[in-house]
C-alpha cells in the first residue's frame, strides 16, 4: 500500500479516532495489542483470562489516553466460543471473530510465535481489514445465544455415540487379549462372561474380569444417554416449536434422510446461516473445489476440506445412502451415467461431487420447499 493512502487513511482515522485492539485468549493470561493507525506504536497488554472488569478498565484508560471515540476488536475462534464477542457488543465495541486457520503465518521451516507476536498480527491484519483491504480473513457468523443452544442436544449425542463405540471396542479388546470374541457388547455379555471359557477351559482371571465389567458399566451408562436423547430429538420433532425445528420436519420427510442428518443438517448448517447461493453451501463444509495454478502448472488439488467437517462427513454418508433411496432421482441417475461404470477412485469422486449437489438440494428443499428433482418422500 502506498504512502499516501495510508496517511489519507490516518487522516481519516484521526476525525473520528478508532481504536483498535486484537485479543490473544489464553487459558490463565489474555494478550493484548492496541494501536489507533499503522505507524503507531502497539501498545501490549497482560490481562487474567475472563477477567471482564479488568478488560473494561484496560480498554477505558487506552480510549481516553488515545483520544478515540470508538473501539474496533478481534480475535481468534476457539475455545472461549462467542461470549466475549456478545459481552463486547454490549458494551458498545465492534468486534470479530476470525477464523484461525485464514490467518496469514510465516511459511518458513522455523518461525517465531508468541501469543505476543500473535495479538500484533490479529492487529496488523485488523488494520489492513480497515484501509479497505478485502479477503484479509474469514470472519466467523456468530448465531445467537438460541440457534446455539439449539445446536447442543446434537453434538452431545454425536459425542455420547463416539464414547459408547470407545467402550465397546475396550471391551472387545480386552476379550481378544485372552482369545475371546462376544458376538455383540450389550448388557447380556454378563451372562456371557460367565459361560466363556479360556483355550484351556478355564474362566477369564478376576482381574481382567473385573476390568471388562468396569467398562461394561460405562458402556451401559452412555449407552442409557444415548437412548433418553433419541427419546427427547423425537418428541421434540413431533412438538417442538423452535424455528429451526420446521426445517428439520421438512428434511426428514425425504426418504433416504435419518433423523440425526435432519437435525445435523436442520439445525447445524441451515437453521442460523444466511446462505445466498450454493457456493456458499459447499464452501462452508469444504465440498468447493481448490484449483492450483503458477505459470504453465494447472491442476486441481480437490475439495478444500475446510469448515464443518461433522457435516462433511455426513453429506458423503447421505450421498451413498441417497442412491439406494432415491434411484430414480435426477442426481442419483447423473451419478450412475457418470460414475459408476468407472473404477473405484472414479466412483469415490463421483460420491463426492454428489454430495456436493445433494447438499445445495437439500438446502433449497428446506428454505424454499422445492423438493430435489426426481425425490420422492417417506409414506
Amino acid at each position: 500500500m502506498s504512502e499516501t493512502a495510508t496517511t489519507r487513511t490516518n487522516h481519516a482515522t484521526a476525525a473520528d479516532r478508532r481504536l483498535f485492539v486484537a485479543f490473544e485468549l489464553g487459558e490463565k493470561e489474555w494478550k493484548l495489542a492496541c494501536t489507533t493507525s499503522f505507524g503507531a506504536l502497539a501498545r501490549p497488554g497482560t490481562l487474567r483470562a475472563r477477567d471482564t472488569r479488568r478488560l473494561l478498565d484496560w480498554l477505558a484508560k487506552a480510549r481516553e489516553r488515545t483520544g478515540a471515540q470508538r473501539i474496533v476488536s478481534c480475535y481468534e475462534a476457539g475455545r472461549d466460543g462467542f461470549w466475549l464477542h456478545r459481552f463486547l457488543q454490549a458494551h458498545g465495541i465492534e468486534n470479530r471473530v476470525v477464523d484461525s486457520a485464514s490467518v496469514e503465518v510465516n511459511r518458513r521451516a522455523r518461525r517465531k510465535k508468541t501469543d505476543r507476536l500473535d495479538a500484533r498480527k490479529l492487529l496488523t491484519m485488523l488494520l489492513r481489514e480497515a484501509l479497505g483491504e478485502k479477503d484479509v480473513w474469514s470472519v466467523v457468523h456468530v448465531p445467537s445465544v438460541a440457534d446455539e443452544d439449539a445446536r447442543s442436544l446434537q453434538r452431545e449425542y454425536r459425542t455420547l455415540v463416539k464414547e459408547r463405540t470407545r467402550s465397546a471396542n475396550r471391551i472387545r479388546g480386552l476379550l481378544a487379549n485372552h482369545g475371546l470374541a462376544p458376538e455383540r457388547v450389550d448388557a447380556r455379555l454378563r451372562a456371557w462372561l460367565e459361560r466363556a471359557r479360556l483355550w484351556d477351559g478355564s474362566p477369564l482371571p478376576p482381574g481382567a474380569r473385573q476390568r471388562v465389567l468396569r467398562e461394561l458399566e460405562r458402556w451401559e451408562f452412555t449407552h442409557g444417554q444415548v437412548l433418553a436423547i433419541e427419546k427427547e430429538r423425537r418428541e421434540r420433532t413431533k412438538t417442538g416449536c423452535e424455528p429451526g425445528l420446521e426445517k428439520v420436519r421438512r428434511l426428514y420427510g425425504l426418504r433416504g434422510i435419518g433423523l440425526g442428518a435432519a437435525w445435523t443438517y436442520g439445525l447445524e448448517l441451515f437453521s442460523w446461516r444466511a446462505f445466498r447461493n450454493g457456493k456458499q453451501v459447499g464452501a462452508c463444509v469444504g465440498l468447493a473445489p481448490t484449483p492450483f495454478q503458477s505459470g504453465d502448472s494447472e491442476r486441481e488439488l480437490g475439495i478444500s476440506r475446510a469448515g464443518n467437517r461433522w457435516v462433511r462427513g455426513l453429506a458423503i454418508e447421505i450421498a451413498w445412502g441417497w442412491l439406494r433411496h432415491q434411484p430414480d432421482s435426477v442426481l442419483s441417475r447423473w451419478y450412475r451415467e457418470r460414475f459408476a461404470r468407472g473404477g473405484p477412485r472414479a466412483r469415490k469422486v463421483g460420491i463426492v461431487a454428489l454430495a456436493r449437489k445433494l447438499l445445495v438440494a437439500l438446502w433449497r428443499y428446506a428454505e424454499t420447499g422445492a423438493l430435489p428433482e426426481g425425490a420422492v418422500l417417506k409414506p
